[in-house]
């Protein structure tokens, strides 16, 4: 692959989105401007090999995209409008040299709006705004790719014919519309997280991502406590990155981590917002699921300063976080920690509320737990079972051979 067309690659991983929210938030229409934005794309592959990398390759391609979207309403529209022209015809104008908006956020807000079916928006932020494709939604969604991508379709088209607005909106308008946004801003920082090594450029930046627009929504509202727990969240996470893979490659889990390999810098920022989200959410008694889950981690984050795992902190959150989102996932991890504090077989009892819930039958995490907790119970044929389930499930190579190992240990 030559230069031009790397560089173009490059640009399309890393500022898709952002063009894209820039142009519909111009022209009210998102599937055009995306449409637009790809021919630009394939524009860039066919000129810049002959003509070289323009000096600013975001420029290039919004000027291209923006001329492809102009030419596209007035064919489609079989009308000029004036004023949807000349808007774009004037930010042309200001943006051919100059730095590109950032619009994502308005875009966000756009695709929570209340007029989108509720089922469809988390999906159409992941795809338009995070820029995930519609097989990898699809999965995570448990639906098949072509219902995702007709559901997409139509949601886009709803934004165009409801004349949604690109904006963010007001205080009174956000409760029913922010947990929406948060909820796609962690899936996408979550499916950035599953690659641990941080190999897989495209999974790296989108975790970068949406790291960047968590920090957005909290330069944006900075008295909203679940926005600031929710970047928190990312940032200790994120920050653990270079100890989850030892030097050979191998999983090392969350407990037997070397905390000085821990991103102290990012720690200190997820520390200062959750202490922020705390006294907010405090005051104005609006304590949430991502300002709790930020909580544990910063339990965890105590090991770094005393060398112990606090786990009794840890299972009181696991507590509040189960009560307050009913969450079999949360259940998992809450009788995990309890293990720690009152042994494996309250901890498996704990697990057994769980049982009867479908989702946890093909949730690899479970059968993991599981396995650990009954090995430790003493039941090593129902934990060899259980972890053959698990060493099954699991995709990642270095897991699975954690895990065998793990069930070769408890023989």
């Amino acid at each position: 692959m030559n230069g031009a067309n790397v560089t173009a690659e490059a640009v399309a991983q890393r500022s898709r989105a952002k063009l894209v929210a820039f142009l519909a938030a111009q022209s009210q229409d998102v599937a055009a401007a995306e449409d637009a934005l790809q021919e630009a794309f394939e524009a860039a592959l066919v000129k810049w090999p002959e003509q070289g990398c323009p000096e600013n390759p975001e420029a290039w391609l919004l000027t291209v995209a923006r001329r492809k979207l102009i030419d596209r309403m007035r064919r489609d529209r079989d009308s000029d409008n004036p004023d949807e022209l000349e808007s774009l015809a004037a930010e042309e104008r200001g943006t051919e040299e100059g730095e590109i908006p950032d619009r994502r956020l308005a875009l966000l807000f756009a695709c929570a709006h209340p007029a989108i079916d509720a089922v469809i928006r988390a999906p159409l932020m992941l795809q338009v705004v995070l820029g995930l494709e519609a097989a990898q939604i699809a999965s995570a969604f448990l639906m098949s790719p072509a219902a995702m991508a007709q559901r997409l379709v139509r949601a886009k088209a709803k934004i165009r014919l409801a004349g949604i607005p690109f904006r963010v909106p007001e205080r009174g308008e956000l409760a029913g519309r922010l947990e929406g946004v948060l909820d796609a801003v962690y899936a996408g920082f979550t499916e950035g997280w599953v690659d641990a090594a941080g190999t897989d450029e495209a999974r790296r930046e989108l975790a970068g991502e949406a790291i960047y627009l968590g920090r957005m929504l909290t330069e944006l509202l900075p008295n909203e406590p679940e926005a600031l727990g929710l970047l928190a969240l990312m940032l200790y996470a994120e920050a653990r990155r270079p100890a989850r893979r030892s030097a050979e490659g191998e999983f090392v889990p969350l407990t037997e981590q070397d905390t000085a390999l821990w991103g102290a810098a990012m720690i200190d920022e997820a520390e200062a917002a959750l202490k922020h989200a705390s006294g907010l959410g405090l005051r104005l008694g609006l304590i949430g699921r991502f300002q709790l889950e930020a909580a544990i981690q910063s339990a965890h984050v105590e090991r770094r300063r005393t060398g112990k795992v606090a786990w009794s902190a840890i299972v009181e959150l696991y507590d509040a976080l189960v009560e307050l989102s009913h969450s079999p996932v949360a259940q998992i991890n809450r009788a995990v920690a309890l293990a720690e504090v009152e042994g494996a077989d309250v901890a498996m009892a704990a697990l057994a509320a769980v049982e009867g819930d479908e989702r946890v039958r093909t949730y690899q995490p479970y059968w993991a737990a599981r396995a650990e907790l009954l090995a430790r119970s003493g039941a090593r044929d129902e934990a060899r079972a259980a972890y053959e389930i698990a060493i099954g499930m699991e995709s990642d190579p270095a897991v699975r051979r954690y895990l065998e190992r793990r069930r070769a240990q408890r023989r």
